[in-house]
């Protein structure tokens, strides 16, 4: 598949357009108006490719999506943030069931000519180590990081022909489905687990099903008997007789990470890598620190540890965590969380994910210039309900398997993502061909 590289400048092969393209501040403060629901147009954020297009968006009127038709998005168009700490990340458009326009502190990048360069390629090329090293190459500013739209035309790429493009944008997105399916897998997986958890340790399903006489859903009579079959009174209310009420704090050893200046940061990638919260949702990247410090061991985190971040935004930041990783240092606003007993690992995860937006409303509770956090004393004020030994054996048991495929499936995204991330350079530059790669990947 080796291929000739055309040499030619950004501007040469791509539109390259943003939300202040439609006019000055005033007029777009004058003609356009953010609404939380019923618009008629999304505007599309970086934050909702990272929330999966799952969260909540931000609409505008049908006037204010015609006032803003410079950067209308379609489905498939490529943006690239390009302001803040994200900046040079890339993403797609998907299809959305509005029309939808691009929001501020990003641009779009349209191909002129699909007979020069296709959309798929474009977005693969930005994407891959090649593209996000000129990305970066053009970013300024530290404590708000930003390109503009002269720096972006101004650069120069090489690229192969059509042809060579379609193929390499295919082979990948045959990658990238394999790395959804997976991904989606694990959703399933996750809301399996999650129901299991309310249904045996909130709702107290089974022991409600055997004060009334019946046999617990789904339960041979060997399961069933693990469970209570009456209830006493305790400070959250009625709970199963016999289970305990435990402080979340008291569930698990809650080890902060350490001040990021102690790391000594470098980057120059020496030593192992600095794990912020960025790096909890992100993996560890180009823009990532490292540290050649010895530390104490405490703050080592290996693949499989369970992490908390309690500090930041509270619908983005606040959240658990499991590190599919290699070993890597803990900063600060960080929690590796011990369960106390390998056998209570599945319910201390489960219980944390299950209290996400609790722990949500106590740091929106404390929110300060757009972050909030949860505290030591509130993981000790918040009490939940711990089943007696054997059937928290039972539940380590099963969530505990679930929990396991989840994580095997995830290293094996990552390990394909890593695979279409080293690919990728090589294919567009011809030193390896399709035949070879599918080869060494089947």
């Amino acid at each position: 598949m080796s291929s000739e590289l055309t040499k030619a400048s950004f501007s040469e092969l791509v539109e390259v357009t943003d939300y202040v393209a439609n006019g000055s501040f005033a007029s777009l403060k004058e003609n356009v108006t953010y609404l939380d629901q019923n618009g008629y147009a999304v505007l599309v954020r970086l934050v909702d490719h990272n929330a999966g297009w799952k969260g909540e968006h931000v609409y505008v009127g049908k006037s204010a999506y015609e006032f803003l038709r410079k950067s209308s998005l379609l489905a498939g168009d490529v943006v690239v943030a390009n302001v803040g700490a994200n900046a040079g990340s890339v993403f797609r458009v998907p299809k959305l069931s509005r029309p939808a326009t691009l929001g501020p502190n990003a641009v779009r990048v349209r191909p002129k000519h699909e007979a020069s360069l296709t959309k798929d390629f474009l977005y693969y090329y930005l994407a891959s180590p090649v593209g996000q090293e000129k990305l970066q190459s053009i970013i300024t500013g530290s404590a708000q990081p930003k390109f503009n739209k002269t720096a972006l035309r101004g650069l120069n790429i090489e690229i192969p022909d059509v042809g060579v493009q379609k193929k390499v944008a295919s082979f990948m997105m045959s990658v990238d489905d394999r790395i959804t399916l997976l991904r989606e897998t694990n959703t399933t997986l996750e809301a399996i687990a999650q129901a299991l958890f309310k249904s045996w340790f909130v709702d107290f399903d089974p022991v409600h099903a055997k004060m009334q006489g019946l046999a617990p859903e789904g339960m041979d009579e060997a399961t069933a008997a693990l469970f209570p079959d009456s209830f006493e009174e305790s400070e959250l209310g009625s709970v199963p007789k016999g289970w305990s009420l435990y402080s979340v704090y008291d569930l698990a050893t809650f080890i902060n990470g350490a001040a990021y200046k102690a790391f000594e940061p470098n980057s120059e990638r020496r030593g192992l890598p600095i794990i912020k919260i960025a790096e909890l949702k992100s993996g560890v990247s180009a823009t990532t620190a490292f540290s050649a410090v010895e530390m104490p061991e405490k703050y080592l985190i290996e693949s499989g540890d369970i992490l908390f971040s309690w500090s930041g935004n509270p619908d983005t930041s606040i959240d658990t965590f499991v590190w599919h990783h290699e070993a890597a240092w803990l900063n600060q606003h960080i929690f590796r969380v011990l369960p106390k007993e390998q056998a209570e690992r599945a319910f201390v995860l489960q219980t944390l994910r299950y209290l996400r937006p609790v722990f949500a409303e106590l740091a929106r509770n404390k929110q300060t210039t757009g972050l909030g956090h949860v505290t030591v004393a509130d993981l000790k004020r918040l009490l939940v309900v711990k089943p007696d030994s054997k059937s928290l054996d039972l539940f380590n048991r099963i969530a505990g398997t679930v929990q396991q495929r989840i994580f095997e499936n995830e290293k094996h995204a990552l390990s394909l993502s890593k695979l279409r991330d080293t690919l990728l350079p090589r294919l567009i530059s011809g030193q390896l061909s399709l035949p070879e790669v599918t080869a060494q990947t089947v």
